[in-house]
């Protein structure tokens, strides 16, 4: 198959459904414009043809005549999914479907291989995710949710360059696991002949470099967990983390409540939007609860971390919860707000006070030592961002990392390890700082109304085929 290096086009489908939107039925513009994309779908009339042609801003129809279209005969003959270029002018036939009038055209690429049952979409979930590059152009809505995505990310860096933050870039392989409570991945650097970990978090980098002068720092960029595949979850997925000098919770929880907003605005031009159905609003400012308070509402009767032990176990094991020996209180009160309360939290809500146990990077709150001043951000029943006030003593935050290693030695395999270098930038000194983390897939999923992760990642994680 012989078919051009390039084609120089010079209009898209959705430009010109505005720029001609004045043609009346039957109409001639005397535009001439070249277009280029797939044939979509293709239907002759004796010595007529149309054709649905799609390109990355939406359809035109090709109207090809016989006396007017070079190699007629070939055009009829086009498959569904060809790549066309089209020289023509810009019509609207006498049904009333803007068009472009076939002069001359190319073929630049043959597909060889089918999209779906007569262009309706592709609905095996399977061959969707396995080979998106044919869902995206069988099923626009799978555009949709990417471009959402990606208009997210553009407004998310936007707005935090408005706000004088430094957009930085920290390693993605790292000799420990740290930053977070999860999982990594290990592989093998040949060279150094040393075991290395994809990152599970960026945070304690990021840190380092306010201990190095940056007042606000971002990063936008992917994390790698060792960890199971469901709608809300991917072992490779993106996130924003930020790190502001002077700041405490409160002024995180105001910022992310403000950038959320912002955004949505951006991206959706509204903060009042539908989600499954569902009225959904990413409108500020967002309800404060602590976590004891609303699990104690919802409940029926009041816990929090000085709850004795016995009947936080009791409470647990009432809603069918295994209790592991390392938990202590705050890890049961933990496991009860997850089971009792997460999954009715619908608009974007701050669930703050988490216990210490439970945020072993997070500075104890001012009120009670055995709570940090930490909130998770929630929405539909999901995490959506977690953030805190950063513990920023050194011995303290060596005690913690030795209380991780305990509950590892326990059997925790998501216990984090120990990170010297970590202790001693904060030896150097790390000022009053807050910290902030949105999963920007989750957001995606917000913003582009979709139920499933996989929607918002072009290529999710998926089991590998095995050869037969």
């Amino acid at each position: 198959m012989n078919t051009p290096y390039s084609f120089e086009h010079d209009a898209y489908a959705a430009s010109l459904h505005e720029r001609f939107a004045h043609l009346g039925d039957g109409d001639e513009s005397g535009a001439t414009v070249k277009v280029a994309g797939r044939v979509m779908l293709l239907r002759t009339q004796g010595k007529l043809a149309f054709a649905t042609m799609r390109d990355s801003s939406g359809e035109i129809q090709l109207f090809a005549l016989s006396a007017v279209t070079s190699e007629f005969d070939d055009f009829v003959k086009l498959h569904l999914g060809d790549w066309v270029g089209v020289e023509g002018e810009v019509v609207r036939t006498r049904r009333g479907e803007l068009s472009v009038k076939v002069g001359f055209w190319q073929l630049l690429a043959e597909a060889k291989l089918n999209f779906g049952d007569k262009w309706a979409g592709i609905s095996d979930h399977e061959l969707r995710y396995r080979h998106r590059e044919a869902d995206l152009w069988a099923n626009p809505e799978s555009r949709l949710a990417l471009t959402r995505r990606s208009e997210l990310v553009r407004s998310m860096r936007q707005r935090l360059w408005e706000r004088s933050f430094l957009e930085v870039e920290t390693p993605i392989l790292n000799a420990i696991p740290s930053g977070a409570a999860a999982r990594p991945f290990v592989t093998h650097h040949n060279a150094l002949d040393a075991e290395f970990f994809l990152r599970i978090a960026p945070e304690l980098w990021l840190k380092r470099l306010v201990v190095g002068g940056f007042e606000r720092v971002f990063e936008i960029g992917r994390l790698f967990r060792n960890e199971g595949i469901s709608p809300r979850h991917n072992p490779e997925f993106t996130t924003l983390e930020l790190y502001t000098a002077y700041w405490d919770f409160n002024d995180m929880m105001a910022l992310t409540e403000e950038l959320v907003a912002d955004i949505a605005r951006d991206v959706l031009g509204t903060t009042e939007v539908s989600y499954q159905g569902r009225p959904f609003s990413f409108a500020a400012p967002w309800p404060r609860r602590s976590m004891s308070d609303i699990t104690s509402e919802k409940i029926g009767e009041e816990v929090s971390v000085h709850t004795p032990e016995t009947r936080l176990h009791a409470l647990l094991a009432e809603r069918g919860i295994s209790i592991h020996e390392s938990w202590g209180p705050g890890r049961c009160l933990s496991e009860l707000f997850e089971a009792t309360c997460e999954a009715d939290l619908w608009n974007p809500i701050f669930i703050t006070e988490h216990p210490v146990e439970i945020s072993p990077l997070a500075r104890r709150h001012r009120r009670d030592p055995l709570l940090t001043e930490r909130f998770e951000a929630f929405a539909v029943g999901r995490e959506l961002a977690n953030g805190f006030s950063e513990l920023n003593d050194p011995d303290e935050q060596r005690a913690r990392f030795e209380e991780q290693a305990r509950l590892a030695a326990a059997g925790d395999d998501e216990a984090m390890t120990i990170d010297h270098d970590f202790i001693k930038a904060l030896e150097w000194g790390l000022p009053p700082t807050a910290g902030l983390g949105i999963g920007i897939d989750r957001l995606a999923m917000l913003m582009a109304d979709v139920p499933n992760i996989r929607e918002v990642i072009a290529f999710p994680t998926l089991k590998p085929l095995r050869d037969a």
